[in-house]
């Protein structure tokens, strides 16, 4: 199986770029979006001059929790710039989504409560809303997070969409949304708090 079929099995079909989209961010962008992968392993991300996005992140069912992941955080990390990722609500009919939240839980990640996100999704046309979740070595406001995933938006989420799925992504200001006052839930308070049951 390769790269793409190993995201592809994993992943929702709604939080999927189609392999075009990936191929030409890796030769397109190939200064910014990278793949980094094993048999064990495969991490899509951009790497921007003041933030790192993870696109995706997979790892083999066998090799699951003997730190690989922790490996690949830690890699990203030492560059010393904040690091957001997207994450689904948890699921509780899908195991996977409260392990994913327990890892990032345990690298030290935060829950951008004040950033509300609701993605439409080019293959089913239905709507995704996720969470923001986010590491940063210099505590950055949630505020900068927000503009940084406007930029990480444009610049890779929508890239070529209209060529390459021959419809565009919403405008950024149409998904996400910066809002102190928002209501929402720390999805990562939740877990810690099973975690010490």
């Amino acid at each position: 199986m390769n790269w793409y079929e190993k995201l592809n099995k994993y992943f929702p079909v709604e939080e999927m770029k189609s392999r075009e989209h990936m191929e030409r961010l890796l030769e397109e962008k190939g200064d910014v979006y990278y793949k980094d992968e094993s048999p064990q392993h495969v991490m899509m991300y951009a790497e921007f001059d003041s933030f790192i996005f993870i696109d995706y992140v997979w790892v083999s069912s066998e090799t699951r929790g003997q730190g690989i992941g922790h490996q690949l955080i830690e890699k990203l990390k030492v560059k010393n710039k904040p690091i957001i990722l997207e994450v689904e609500p948890i699921d509780y009919e899908d195991t996977d989504s409260e392990k994913r939240l327990h890892f990032y839980n345990r690298e030290g990640f935060t829950h951008a409560q004040s950033i509300g996100y609701n993605r439409r999704s080019l293959a089913t046309n239905e709507e995704t809303p996720m969470e923001i979740l986010y590491w940063s070595p210099t505590n950055d406001s949630e505020e900068v997070i927000y503009e940084q995933m406007k930029k990480m938006y444009e610049d890779i989420h929508t890239y070529k969409d209209e060529e390459i799925y021959g419809k565009s992504y919403q405008p950024v200001d149409e998904l996400l949304v910066y809002d102190e006052d928002r209501e929402c839930e720390d999805i990562l308070h939740s877990v810690d708090a099973t975690e010490r049951a």
